[in-house]
């Protein structure tokens, strides 16, 4: 996704009361393409959620009046765009609370634009494709895998006929594994299939995501009959039978 392509289409909100760091990634973004909206502090942040189309958003966790954790869960509450935290909190505690919060990716700080700007482009290039919004590219085709039926049209999943409430990044994941049942794939190509480039950092990361997957489709999440753990290697998914 480089500037003058499908990127100026995309609207970014930044949730973040360090003004320097405002300036600096709203330049980076805009300089490839994106339109910025910017809010310093949750609140207000929530409010153009509401009130405008955003497709992602970037938030800081310290924030006045409602916190970066508050706000991605107020926000997964009433859409499923992307959600990307940036925060100077770097432990795994910290992290492992934003993912299942509902965010979809955790970036540190000091961190490089750069690199922010191209995990943007990765989530929104594999949200759009996989049928999450406007611009979206899918066959319609319905994807069955026991009492797991996973529809990329709508982006929805169900099971037994329920619906199934999932992140964009749970629903990559699902979808990546669905495609190819028996498959076994490491955390690192499910990563980076779904979020760019794979680092040793991203490993907690991706098992907290398959945690919450199990929580969410399996009868018996500790005992898990559809993503199944192949010791050494990564996961693979079967029927559920």
């Amino acid at each position: 996704m480089q500037k003058g392509e499908s990127a100026v289409e995309y609207t970014i909100l930044i949730a973040e009361d360090d003004e320097d760091i405002v300036s600096l990634l709203s330049l980076y973004l805009k300089n490839s393409g994106f339109r910025v909206l910017a809010a310093d502090n949750g609140a207000d942040a929530l409010g153009i959620v509401r009130r405008e189309k955003v497709h992602l958003a970037l938030l800081d966790v310290m924030m006045p009046r409602m916190d970066g954790y508050e706000l991605t869960r107020r926000i997964r509450a009433v859409s499923n765009i992307p959600i990307l935290i940036l925060s100077a909190r770097g432990e795994d505690y910290d992290r492992i609370l934003g993912l299942n919060l509902g965010a979809d990716d955790y970036l540190t700080k000091p961190f490089n634009p750069m690199e922010v700007v191209a995990r943007i482009q990765a989530n929104l290039r594999r949200f759009y494709e996989l049928g999450g919004g406007k611009g979206a590219k899918s066959d319609g085709e319905k994807l069955r895998l026991g009492r797991l039926c996973l529809n990329p049209g709508e982006m929805s999943l169900s099971k037994d006929g329920r619906a199934v409430p999932l992140t964009p990044t749970e629903y990559r994941i699902l979808w990546k594994l669905m495609k190819a049942p028996g498959r076994v794939y490491t955390r690192a190509q499910i990563y980076e299939s779904i979020n760019g480039e794979y680092t040793e950092s991203d490993d907690q990361t991706m098992m907290v995501h398959i945690s919450k997957l199990r929580e969410k489709i399996e009868d018996d999440p500790k005992n898990p009959r559809y993503i199944i753990t192949v010791r050494g290697l990564g996961y693979k998914m079967e029927d559920g039978e």
